[in-house]
């Protein structure tokens, strides 16, 4: 059997945070890849504003380095749970995987979830102990917990067998011995554990073509772009090649465009042959999943499973008194035209249309993946609202089912007791309690997905800040009933329109938390506060202070008021309530009641309590 000796494919797999992205920086920094003089920048794989800000990767992409007479082409793979189809269908792509494990933190859900993938595909697998000089770092500890996953897994003898790297990325060092003291900076140990442990691709490039696409791209000027790999055969620019349609049909094209993958640019080529990744153009419609293959010899792969939605959202064009004054696109139409522009790429996110005009139903693989898509969106300059996110329900034979997450936690001793209440109430079931010597509790629970709508800032608040949660999907099981996992608590609504007093504020800060700061413009219905209560509280947070002959309104005599608590997007979306929505412009993120008028708002919550009395 002939091999390309020159090539390894690899895939870069890891719990969220625990390196994969700053890894890959160093690869490129330290092969004979780039420029001699070019100054990479941190990160530089993750290419999306998003991305940089909140330190985590969203898409895969693609990279290639040169060592010496080799090209070691490389996947980043997102590691947070919500983007967890990309790392499937990735590894479909390689023939190898680096597993990086925080020295610290050891095995996390994540890190299961993507080398149960791996173990699946029969990869060969490297570990990568990253961050060995981090405070309170047990590399060897960890290569423990790494094999006794491998183990629980099933990992077969040759895969139980893995090289281990030693390394410290934000350092730019490796070593193969577990003391810190041994770290060189060098990335050496790693590519040639890379070249001597991952197969080379078998170069079968004499038989007819199969190429399967595993990623989508979108470009205006030529179209969709599928990602993958060629499996079998070769091809080149002007051939005419069949698409094997997911639905059993077939269309040929000519294909206008090739591209490869070098360093961190992705660059036009004229031809490619088996074990490459490439990029290919020229269909009008391609999905992921579909093979690209010999027009004369068609024959499809089998296709790649890709994971369903598991929460859904309403999104709507911005009706609120304020619309129209910060974005740039506004209406149903643009807002329609995006949304349908999304799913060019991602083929995780479904938009239904409703019976309701202006109003979709948006669909995704949980809060993150929605977050995201709306966080986008408004930067373009879009104006939205979305409703409360809801888990998807499904009939499972004859019986209706709910998403259920596996969440890991860990946290001080001190918060272990709070914690496990907390999660109990959200219906949450602990399956492991793990303690540590370093002051530190793992807990594992299966906990139903909505009951982790909304419990990320309750954790942060039980914890102080010090737990690390994490949680992946697990499967359907049944619904649990008579049980609404929802917010507890009320809110503080503006009854009028107008600018927020600091005044008013003194007089309303006693009943609950504020969320605006004096000066914000509001409206009649915008959420201004929550209430330490369960009842909604209607309030004039416009009120000033009347004239007198002895001071002017605007004397507060210094007055003070207690710091508003300021909720960023995702917190927004998850203090959501069914009656209410959240206004998302460029500029704003704001709470309001779908009912904005307070007697018709009071009129429905008096029909609905008669209803339920029912």
């Amino acid at each position: 059997m002939k091999l390309r000796e020159d090539i390894r494919n690899i895939a870069i797999i890891a719990h969220v945070d625990h390196g994969k992205t700053t890894l890959v920086n160093e690869m490129l920094k330290q092969s004979n890849t780039l420029p001699e003089h070019f100054q990479i920048e941190d990160r530089a794989m993750d290419t999306n504003a998003i991305e940089k800000e909140r330190g985590i990767t969203i898409l895969s992409k693609n990279t290639a380095v040169k060592v010496g007479d080799h090209q070691i082409n490389i996947l980043d793979t997102p590691g947070h749970a919500d983007f967890g189809g990309e790392v499937e269908r990735v590894m479909k792509m390689v023939d190898g995987v680096l597993l990086v494990v925080d020295a610290y933190e050891g095995t996390m859900p994540q890190t299961r979830f993507v080398l149960k993938k791996a173990l699946e595909q029969h990869l060969v697998p490297i570990v990568v102990v990253n961050k060995v000089d981090r405070d309170g770092a047990r590399p060897e500890e960890v290569v423990d917990e790494v094999l006794d996953l491998f183990i629980e897994l099933g990992a077969d003898e040759d895969q139980l067998d893995f090289p281990v790297i030693y390394a410290s990325a934000m350092n730019g060092t490796t070593s193969l011995d577990p003391d810190v003291a041994t770290q060189e900076h060098t990335m050496q140990p790693l590519f040639d554990t890379i070249i001597d442990t991952i197969p080379a691709p078998v170069d079968n490039s004499d038989e007819p073509l199969q190429f399967q696409v595993a990623i989508l791209d979108y470009n205006d000027f030529v179209g969709r772009i599928g990602v993958g790999r060629v499996v079998r055969g070769s091809i080149k620019v002007g051939d005419q090649v069949s698409v094997m349609k997911l639905d059993g049909s077939k269309q040929n094209f000519r294909v206008t465009k090739l591209f490869g993958f070098v360093g961190l640019n992705r660059v036009e080529i004229e031809s490619a042959k088996a074990g490459d990744l490439i990029a290919i153009s020229g269909m009008e419609e391609i999905n992921v999943g579909e093979t690209i293959a010999d027009a004369a010899n068609p024959e499809a792969l089998t296709p790649l499973r890709i994971d369903p939605p598991t929460l859904q959202m309403m999104f709507r064009t911005n009706d609120s008194p304020f619309a129209g004054r910060e974005g740039k696109f506004v209406t149903a139409r643009q807002l329609e035209d995006r949304l349908r522009q999304e799913l060019h790429t991602d083929v995780s996110l479904r938009v239904e249309d409703t019976d309701e005009p202006g109003a979709w139903r948006v669909s995704g693989r949980g809060e993150l993946h929605l977050s995201i898509l709306i966080e986008t969106i408004r930067r373009e300059g879009y104006e939205l609202q979305v409703s409360r996110p809801e888990v998807i329900y499904r009939d499972i034979d004859g019986v209706m089912s709910e998403p259920f997450e596996e969440v890991q936690i860990d946290t001080p001793d001190e918060y272990t007791g709070s914690i496990i209440d907390s999660v109990a109430k959200r219906k949450g079931e602990m399956k492991v309690m793990e303690p540590s010597n370093n002051g530190q509790t793992r807990l594992i629970f299966n906990m139903p997905s909505r009951g982790l709508i909304g419990y990320s800032t309750e954790f942060m608040s039980i914890t102080r800040g010090y737990g690390i949660m994490s949680h992946i999907f697990s499967g359907y099981g049944p619904v649990i009933k008579n049980w609404n996992p929802g917010r507890q608590k009320g809110t503080l609504v503006s009854m009028n329109a107008g600018k927020a007093t600091t005044y008013a504020m003194m007089g309303i800060e006693s009943r609950g938390t504020l969320m605006i700061d004096p000066g914000t413009e509001v409206y009649e219905g915008m959420i201004v506060g929550e209430n330490s209560r369960e009842n909604d509280i209607t309030v004039n947070i416009t009120k000033g202070k009347n004239l007198t002959n002895v001071r002017a309104s605007g004397s507060d005599e210094m007055a003070r008021i207690k710091t508003p608590t300021h909720l960023s997007l995702e917190e927004s979306l998850e203090f959501l309530n069914d009656d209410e929505y959240c206004e998302i412009t460029p500029e704003n993120v704001r709470l309001r009641k779908q009912i904005l008028e307070t007697n018709a708002r009071e009129k429905a919550a008096k029909k609905r309590k008669q209803a339920a009395r029912k």
